[in-house]
């Protein structure tokens, strides 16, 4: 009987413990009850994360072009009134080299002088950026707004892309590359160091 009274006082000591303990974690806190006294619920979250692709990353960004265009789109109807669209669109478009496209093959050397026969530029990215974009108005777009406003950034960046190539971003980003890479390399190898990018002439047709 004194066995069964030892082992319930014990219980209660340690319930005690650990209720003054919990007490006491509150209390530093800023809670004075426990949470299961009256507490706000708790919201927990699980994830489960799956790693679908690893891709190796071998661009160079080399220059950056900003854009600001303000779009006017335009659905044109037979009786009804035109729906249209005013947005304010910025956006952006980078050159880089994909410095991956270099093999062995494409370096040379003396003892002088390290020849590199490089990748085409490329337009990477060109994108715009949505956050500072923002529609300015809309005329007679009723259930239609998504649609011409959605259509209006699609053809916004279709335009980024064409300014920022008709602009020679891809000209800019091979004298930039020979201005970056070239010291770099002559650093590290010692040697003069020429770039050669791939020729593109255009040739009229005979008449």
């Amino acid at each position: 009987m004194r066995l069964i009274s030892l082992v319930v006082r014990l219980a209660v000591l340690v319930l005690l413990l650990i209720g003054i303990q919990s007490l006491w974690t509150n209390f530093r806190s800023g809670n004075w009850f426990p949470d299961w006294i009256g507490g706000e619920d708790k919201t927990e979250a699980v994830h489960t994360v799956v790693l679908q692709e690893i891709s190796a990353m071998g661009k160079l960004e080399l220059v950056k072009y900003n854009f600001k265009d303000v779009v006017e789109q335009e659905i044109v109807k037979m009786w009804l009134p035109n729906a249209k669209a005013v947005l304010i669109v910025q956006g952006e478009a980078i050159g880089c080299v994909d410095l991956t496209k270099i093999a062995i093959a494409d370096i040379s050397s003396n003892d002088t002088t390290l020849v590199v026969n490089m990748p085409d530029p490329e337009l990477c990215v060109f994108k715009i950026d949505h956050e500072k974009s923002k529609v300015y108005n809309t005329e007679y777009a009723f259930m239609e707004e998504a649609k011409l406003v959605q259509e209006a950034y699609k053809q916004a960046e279709k335009q980024i892309q064409k300014s920022a190539l008709d602009m020679g971003i891809l000209d800019q980003t091979r004298e930039n590359a020979r201005k970056i890479l070239t010291p770099v390399l002559e650093k590290a190898s010692g040697k003069k160091v020429v770039l050669k990018f791939p020729m593109h002439a255009k040739i009229d047709k005979l008449r």
